[in-house]
């Protein structure tokens, strides 16, 4: 890792990092579950299920990790075609995914404050997000973080996921200087805090659900959105 470099950037993942994730998607399956139920009769345990073979078709189609993988009108467009139902329903059912994710959309204590300080001190603030354009875009507009981002990289603009290194080249190239000025933070250790290493940047694991102890060698730890600008300060 390249740690001569005067920092000039800063690069958020999305998704359980700036907001929490995991309870927003639990709230928006539930939702499409309830869809599944009024229009096609199918019980929560059923659709979880059908959902689930669905998602690895979708993979299967896709061949490899790229954004289409989180369509959630593919998977509900590959969950029909395999019940041999009318396929009208997917964008119904994506819709009622997406609309009660958004709304059940919170963003985690601090996280637009520490944006807005970090380009208070002068650095570029990025988001590097796995997924599709429009819906990551949509979501930095409901947490409230969209006034304070510089940039977005994309893994469907990209066409590759973290950890690839394409993607984190990506992210340099649009913050405008070396991957050693850029520093990363993330909650996967493998996509995130790996991936940023490997591609020679600073790395800073959000670990704020997770075991400190698994750190990886070479990555500062935040529990705390707000400790990210005294952390970084002076690098």
């Amino acid at each position: 890792m390249i740690t001569n470099e005067k920092l000039r950037a800063v690069i958020f993942d999305l998704d359980n990092t700036l907001y929490d994730y995991d309870d927003a998607h639990a709230v928006a399956s539930r939702a499409m579950a309830d869809y599944a139920g009024r229009a096609l009769g199918l019980e929560a345990d059923a659709f979880a299920r059908l959902y689930k073979e669905a998602e690895a078709e979708v993979r299967r189609r896709c061949g490899g990790n790229c954004a289409a993988l989180h369509n959630r009108l593919l998977r509900c467009q590959a969950l029909l075609e395999g019940l041999g139902k009318p396929v009208g329903h997917a964008p119904r059912m994506a819709k009622a995914y997406w609309d009660a994710l958004l709304d059940a959309m919170r963003p985690y204590p601090g996280a637009v404050e520490a944006l807005a300080k970090l380009r208070e001190m002068g650095l570029a603030v990025g988001v590097g997000t796995n997924m599709t354009a429009d819906y990551q875009f949509e979501k930095l507009e409901r947490i409230g973080a969209m006034p304070c981002v510089d940039f977005i990289v994309t893994s469907e603009e990209v066409t590759a996921e973290k950890p690839d290194r394409r993607f984190f080249d990506a992210c340099a190239e649009k913050a405008g200087c070396a991957p050693g000025a850029c520093a990363f933070v993330g909650d996967s250790l493998a996509g995130d805090v790996r991936g940023a290493l490997d591609a020679g940047m600073r790395a800073v694991w959000f670990c704020h659900k997770q075991d400190p102890s698994k750190a990886i060698p070479g990555a500062m730890l935040a529990r705390e959105l707000m400790e990210l600008p005294g952390l970084l300060a002076g690098l």
